[in-house]
């Protein structure tokens, strides 16, 4: 890269990208903590969900497998009458810049069972019920696994670019300052050794046209 003229308008540039460089290594170096303190809350969250989802489904199929043996094939005829899933939704919501998914199921909560009571079972109905909140723990999950890949990617990103600010475009610009400053100033120096033998000289010249009036 070509060195800039060690002149007073490139130092006071060169001042000024430091300043700005500074400034957006504080202002990464801020997103990267804020976006570090969002991934290590939401990687506690997941944690929970899978515990929660993984203790629910083992009480559904519990649940399951008693109302199949107090109500035999009916168990599975009332089970086929719960209607399918109409999916889910995906929105984004941004923190510190980055775009995190918001998933919701598009399915209405139901008041109760969709199939009839009267042949059915304690046991079928309380399955049903920790199924419905398997499906929404599995969405929470999901929004909370995505937004954690999005944050860790983030968090390399901003790291990256401040390693590179810290480390490349600062002491670079360091470099430039202290090199433009080193050459101003031994120009001053030169300018003031120029200037003492110009004054000296003159000096002298004076005294020798004195001298000669004298005589």
């Amino acid at each position: 890269m070509p060195q800039t003229a060690p002149t007073k308008s490139n130092l006071n540039a060169a001042k000024r990208s430091r300043t700005l460089a500074s400034t957006g290594y504080e202002l990464m170096d801020r997103k990267r903590n804020i976006l570090i303190r969002e991934l290590m809350a939401l990687i506690d969250s997941a944690k929970e969900l899978q515990e929660r989802i993984d203790t629910t489904f083992a009480e559904s199929y519990a649940s399951m497998r008693m109302a199949e043996i107090s109500m035999g094939g009916g168990a599975r005829l009332a089970a086929e009458s719960v209607p399918l899933d109409n999916g889910f939704t995906l929105r984004t919501k941004s923190v510190m810049g980055v775009e995190l998914p918001y998933v919701r199921d598009k399915s209405e909560a139901p008041d109760g069972p969709p199939y009839m009571l009267t042949f059915t079972s304690s046991e079928l109905d309380d399955a049903y019920f920790k199924f419905q909140e398997v499906k929404k723990l599995i969405c929470d999950l999901a929004e909370t696994e995505n937004c954690i890949y999005r944050l860790a990617y983030a968090i390399k990103k901003a790291q990256k670019r401040a390693n590179a600010l810290k480390n490349i475009v600062i002491p670079g610009l360091d470099g430039e300052i202290f090199r433009i400053t080193d050459a101003l100033e031994e120009k001053e120096r030169e300018e003031f050794v120029r200037l003492k033998v110009v004054k000296s000289r003159n000096e002298r010249l004076k005294e020798e046209q004195n001298e000669e009036e004298d005589e």
